[in-house]
Parts: C-alpha cells; sequence; structure tokens
C-alpha cells in the first residue's frame, strides 16, 4: 500500500507519517521502480501502535523502546506520565480559577488579582486617562517587586486606602496630583505634600511595620525610573518631597 492508503486506515495524515519517519518511529520504506514507497501491514501495525501510545501522552522520542522491544515495562512510564499529567491538571486548573475571579472582578487580564478589587474602586472615581494608566502600570510592577511573600502586605495597603473611609481622600489626592504641572507654584506643591503625608501616614501606620515599604528598598531605582520616565517635573518634585517626609520621624518632620 502507498502512504496515503496507510494514512487512511491509520487514520493519521501523510504528513504525520512523514513526521513518524523524521523522528525514528516508522522506518521509512525504499522507494520501488515506479518511484513510490510501499507499505504493508505491518507497517499499519506499528503506525496504529503509534497512535495509541500517543494517545495516553507518550512523546514520540520514548516511543522506540516500547515499540521494538516487547520486554519493557511501560508502568514506570505510565507512572511518569501520570504525575506529569497530575502536574498539568493542577497548573490548569489554578489557571481556570484565575481567569474566573478576575472575570468576576470585571478586571484587566495583566492586573494582580489580589489587587483588582481595590484597584477597581479608583477606576470608577473619575480619573484622568494618564492617571488611570499610571495607577495600572505601577500596580503591576509594585506587585512583581514584592513577590508572593510580600503580596499580602501590599493588599493590605490597597484594601486599607479603598475603604469607604480612605477612599474618597486618597481620590482627591490622586486628583490634585494629576493637576500638578508646569504652573504649579512652590506653595501649592508644598500644600500638596502636606495633605499627602496627612492622609497617608495614618494608613502607614495602621499598618504598622511597613512591610510593604520595607519589601520595595531594593527595587526602588525601578520605581523611580518609572516615574522619572512619565511624570512631569513638579509631580516629580511633589514625590521626593513626600519621600523625604515619610522617612524622617513624626517629632522631627515639618508637620
Amino acid at each position: 500500500m502507498r502512504s496515503g492508503e496507510l494514512a487512511r486506515l491509520a487514520g493519521v495524515t501523510v504528513r504525520a507519517l512523514r513526521h513518524y519517519h523524521q523522528v525514528g518511529v516508522l522506518a521509512e520504506p525504499e522507494r520501488g521502480s515506479n518511484g513510490y514507497r510501499s507499505y504493508d501491514v505491518h507497517d499499519l501495525i506499528r503506525v496504529v501502535r503509534i497512535k495509541r501510545l500517543a494517545s495516553v501522552g507518550i512523546p514520540l522520542e520514548r516511543m522506540p523502546a516500547l515499540l521494538d522491544d516487547a520486554a519493557v515495562d511501560g508502568g514506570e512510564l505510565l507512572e511518569v506520565l501520570a504525575a506529569e499529567l497530575t502536574g498539568q491538571i493542577d497548573r490548569l486548573t489554578a489557571q481556570r480559577d484565575l481567569v474566573l475571579r478576575l472575570r468576576a472582578q470585571n478586571a484587566a487580564p495583566d492586573l494582580p488579582p489580589e489587587l483588582a478589587p481595590f484597584l477597581a474602586v479608583f477606576a470608577t472615581a473619575g480619573l484622568s486617562p494618564h492617571l488611570a494608566r499610571l495607577d495600572r502600570d505601577q500596580s503591576v510592577l509594585l506587585a512583581h517587586l514584592v513577590g508572593v511573600d510580600g503580596m499580602p502586605h501590599l493588599e493590605r495597603f490597597y484594601q486599607r486606602i479603598s475603604t469607604s473611609t480612605a477612599a474618597p481622600a486618597v481620590v482627591d489626592l490622586a486628583r490634585r496630583f494629576d493637576r500638578l504641572g508646569p504652573d504649579s507654584t512652590e506653595p501649592e506643591v508644598t500644600a500638596f505634600v502636606d495633605s499627602f503625608v496627612a492622609t497617608v501616614r495614618p494608613l502607614l501606620d495602621e499598618l504598622a511595620d511597613g512591610s510593604v515599604l520595607h519589601d520595595l528598598n531594593g527595587a526602588a531605582g525601578l520605581v523611580d525610573e518609572y516615574t522619572t520616565d512619565v511624570l512631569n517635573e513638579q509631580q516629580r518634585h511633589a514625590l521626593t518631597s513626600i519621600a523625604a517626609v515619610l522617612d524622617t520621624p513624626v517629632s522631627e518632620d515639618r508637620t
């Protein structure tokens, strides 16, 4: 029989047969005087066996021993495959749960799911597209930088600033920060800094150990690089002033 007939009887494609030849699981017959390769029932049986092995997840490169040596015990290989499949199922289950969680929160797929509920509070606050993008990018960056161990601390902080008592003041600060620009005077920047510190410092103190800030100490350069690229001079000046005040004990700062 020719390759097309073999493929039809075995339920595969001619392209699959060629691939079996290339990886060495199916011998490639010599061409006859008519220029065609001729296969027989033994080739059909082998291709059917290849299909059966593939159906349980055995890779082609692991098949020759099973196909050619009747004494080979496939039990150990099946045990390995079962463990691999269990791992795949666990990963897929976790991925599905993540997708469902993001969908339930109506969140963008690139947002950290732990922070998505709290970011949604500010997404509906009517902030400018620039500030909304800044908030989103910064949240993605912070979540990555704090890692798995730091995420609970970051989540606590986001949860705290999005409560009904804190969110209005935080949103107002965000709007004021968005308005800072070339025409902003030094007193306006100072007033914003004072308001920010007065609002945020108590929230940080509530979280007691400052773990979020501690987790980010080693990545401060990356955060600074990001803000330098996306903020104007007055906004960067405000952030620098805020950082200086927050690093100063209450008894020593100007507030």
